[in-house]
Parts: C-alpha cells; structure tokens; sequence
C-alpha cells in the first residue's frame, strides 16, 4: 500500500493539544465575560503572547507546515474555545496573509513583525478590503489611491467598513482602486504604517456574535504612505495594470485582484474556524444528552437526538476533510480547478450554523438561555457564512469553476 494518511504526525499532535489545553483552560473559562463586554481581550492576546502562540514565529511554523495542515488544525482548537476570543487572536493573521500574497520579501519582512508585536508589547493588524457599498461586489469599491510621483508617496482617500481590528491596530492594509476604469482589476493594496496621519477609527459595531473581536470602520482622509508601502511595488503593478487593460481590449489571461489573492488564501483557514465551533457545540450537546434524563432514560437513548448527533457528528466530520484537502491542495501548489477552497468555507460555515441550531434543541430550554454556551456559540457561528465571501458568493465561485 502507498503513504496515504490522514493522520496528523507527532509534531501536529503536539501542538493541536498544547493549543486545546489553552483553549480550555484560558480561552473558554473568560469566552462569556468577554462576548458580554464586547471588547476586544487584551489580557488573553498577551497570555497568547508570552507563551508563544500570538506570534509571527508560531503563524509562521504553522503556514509552512509541508502538509497545509498547521493553520487549519491550529484554527480548529483555538475556535473551539470561542470563535470571539480566537478571532481576537487570530485576525492579525488576516493582515499578514494580505503582505504575504501581495508583497515582496522586505515588505514581508518589515512588516509583519509590526503587526505582532511582542509579548511585553502586544499589537494587532487590520485587512481593509469592504466598504459601505461594496462589499460582495468588490468592483463597486470607491476608496482611492492616487499616486503623487513628486513625492513619491500613495494618496487615499475613502471609508472601509467590517475591519477587524480597524481603528486599533498598529498596521492597516488597505485594498484601493488606482484604475478606476479597470473595476476590480483595478486595485492594489497599501500598507499604512503606525499613527500615520489621517486614518482614524470610524463606527465601532455591536454585533450579533463574535462580540470580543472588534469590528469597525476604518476612515481615511488624505492618508500618504511612502512609495514602498504599495505592496509588491510600483513596477509590478504597472505590468499587471497594462496586462489588465489588454485583457480589457482583447480578452486573455485572468489577472489577480488584490484582495481576492487574500481571500482565496484564507477561505480553508475559515473553515477549519467553522468547524472548531460545530464541534464545540456537539461536544456539548453530547454531554447533555449522556446525563440528561427524561422518562427515565438518558435521552441519547431516544433515536429522535440520538440519529441529529449522528448528523452533526458526520457533518462535522465532511467539513474537516473539505478544509484539510483545500489546505494540503494550497500548500502543495495544486490549483483549485473545482474552487476546492470555496467548497470547504461554503461547507464548513453552513455545518456550523446546522450544528449550533441543533444544539440549542437538544439542550431545549436550557440551550436558549445563556447559562449554556450553544446560544453563544449559535449566534457566533452565523459569521461564517457571511465574511469573507458569503455562501452565496462561495457557491457562485464554484458554479462558475465547475461551468469551465
């Protein structure tokens, strides 16, 4: 037989149950006192800090994991512990996966570092890509970016809307139009570095869920960055805005879009966030239907619960072999000829909006109330269908995959 395995090595074992233990014992105790206080946690982010997982040294030992799998099983256990609170966590990497698929290896090396931090100093980044009037249609974006070659500095100039982290963080990269008659072959991103004049922090949102990541506005009125923090660099961009505006003329090669370029990256690692969020809803379910008894009998035992947490367990299951695969595809350079990374994100997002829902009924009465995390977990698990790319977007991107 051939080296076919699903099993994690020793390695990925380790470090998925170091990351359980912190989920369990840091995470998941403050995940109520954080979602009621709607703030963002900085004294979990810095506990993540000093022991190493909120870091560029960890984020970066997972993402070059030569199995793809790091980031998905490190997403998984953090998420299982409260998607709030790891969002929190994890949504500087958001950011740094924006340097990574756009930038060149100084701005890479510049930058992300400044997104982190350190564990006496503790930073987070922020992606900037929707706005007010674009946020599926990544075409109808308005936010500016006009190049001043006296100086040599990038104007912009335009509002962003659902920024995690917008507002608070360190470094914003921001995705902005410099054709505008290119639509969204037509954008580039930007880093702005710290307290750079004219970038201020919008509408902070109150949310639905995930209340201990912060969500805000990002506005920006003015803002130059120096030349070198167009991400790639201006030569790049001109070749792949004059390749661009050929294929607008005669048709031919598709030309990435910047934002587009971080979202195709990111899309398993969101499932892999779903799926740690149904599977603490099941475990919690499961227990509740092992030791609740009703007519004298743990209710497990009533095929009506018995035959959801079947579904839910196999569900669970399907979502994870979708992410894994999209993950170890990405990693090993395979493209994704069948949208392969949409399918896990549509999957999993969907599996975990099923799973929470159904275990709200098992637990019933006690499930709706806050006593018990499926309620929270429920309403957190209603994002992943939504950003960053919502299920319809996912299945249009996969119908359109399958029609060629």
């Amino acid at each position: 037989m051939g080296d076919f395995t699903l099993e994690l090595n020793e390695d990925q074992r380790q470090v998925r149950d170091w990351l359980h233990g912190f989920a369990a014992d840091v995470i998941r105790p403050a995940a109520a006192e954080w979602d009621e206080r709607e703030e963002t946690p900085w004294p979990i982010i810095q506990e993540a800090a000093k022991i190493g997982i909120y870091s560029l040294d960890f984020y970066a030992q997972q993402f070059f994991d030569p199995t793809g799998l790091g980031i998905p099983v490190a997403m998984e256990e953090l998420f299982w512990g409260d998607a709030g609170i790891a969002l929190s966590i994890v949504g500087t990497g958001l950011a740094a996966v924006g340097v990574l698929a756009n930038g060149t290896e100084e701005q890479i090396g510049t930058w992300i570092p400044q997104m982190y931090g350190d564990a006496s100093d503790v930073k987070v980044a922020a992606f900037c890509s929707s706005e007010p009037d674009a946020g599926s249609d990544v075409a109808a974006m308005r936010t500016r970016a006009v190049y001043d070659e006296a100086t040599d500095t990038w104007v912009l100039n335009g509002t962003k809307t659902w920024a995690t982290n917008g507002g608070i963080a360190n470094v914003h990269v921001v995705v902005a139009v410099v054709d505008p008659a290119l639509g969204s072959k037509g954008h580039a991103s930007f880093i702005v570095p710290p307290d750079t004049p004219g970038l201020s922090q919008g509408q902070k949102f109150q949310k639905h869920g995930i209340r201990a990541s912060h969500t805000a506005e990002v506005v920006l009125e003015d803002v130059r960055v120096p030349g070198d923090c167009l991400l790639g660099g201006k030569e790049k961009l001109d070749e792949r805005l004059a390749r661009a505006r050929e294929k607008a003329k005669t048709g031919g090669e598709r030309v990435k879009n910047a934002a587009m370029a971080t979202f195709e990256a990111s899309r398993p690692a969101v499932g892999a966030m779903a799926v740690g969020t149904a599977r603490a809803a099941y475990e919690v379910a499961l227990d509740y239907a092992r030791t609740r008894v009703q007519f004298g009998r743990p209710i497990i035992e009533n095929q009506g619960v018995a035959f959801q947490l079947a579904d839910m367990a196999t569900q669970i299951d399907a979502a994870r072999l979708l992410v894994w695969r999209a993950s170890w595809m990405a990693t090993a350079g395979k493209p994704f000829t069948h949208a392969e990374g949409s399918m896990s994100k549509l999957y999993a997002s969907e599996v975990a909006k099923t799973v929470t829902a159904q275990a709200i009924q098992i637990l019933g009465g006690n499930g709706y109330t806050r006593e018990y995390p499926v309620e929270r977990m429920h309403r957190d698990a209603a994002i992943y269908t939504i950003f960053e790319g919502t299920s319809e977007i996912q299945r249009m991107v996969i119908s359109r995959a399958l029609a060629k």
